[in-house]
């Protein structure tokens, strides 16, 4: 089957998406050929057809940008990586828009306390950006601690959904 590009801008820059019909595989800004790096090997194989909009995700993301902040959370993700990761994006698609965790915090979500490096490694290769919100987790006592994409864009996304 054939998986679904597109790029779209953004308030922050340009989003380059890939899906798997209505699953989303990749959100990256940069260059498209990074968000293709981030996808399983097993996807990287597959045809990929460029399309002016993605079904579904495309909306959603542009109604996130127009002001609904929840519409991403109806988004099916999917990436590759490690158990930990895993547990870690999945803990960050509970943080309620509005709302920032503590990379500490982030650890003990994904189970493993201790694990506070592997937290702050997890959103660092989160490969699909705003959708699973690496933006929303901050250094303890509220720093905004690092981004992929530069602080202005974490900042910008934070106050976009009311965390700051």
């Amino acid at each position: 089957m054939t998986l679904f590009s597109t790029s779209t801008r953004t308030p922050i820059g340009v989003i380059h998406l890939v899906s798997d019909e209505h699953v989303l595989l990749s959100a990256t800004f940069g260059t498209f050929e990074a968000s293709l790096t981030a996808l399983d090997p097993v996807d990287s194989q597959r045809k990929i057809l460029k399309v002016k909009e993605i079904p579904v995700i495309s909306e959603l993301l542009e109604n996130y940008f127009d002001g609904d902040i929840a519409a991403i959370n109806s988004i099916a993700t999917r990436q590759p990586g490690p158990t930990f990761s895993q547990a870690a994006w999945k803990a960050m698609r509970k943080i309620k828009p509005g709302k920032v965790l503590s990379y500490s915090d982030l650890a003990m979500r994904a189970g493993s306390a201790a694990a506070v490096r592997a937290a702050g490694s997890a959103c660092a290769k989160n490969a699909i950006v705003i959708v699973v919100p690496c933006h929303r987790i901050v250094k303890t006592g509220g720093a905004l601690g690092n981004y992929a994409y530069g602080l202005d864009a974490k900042e910008w996304l934070l106050r976009h959904e009311g965390a700051l």
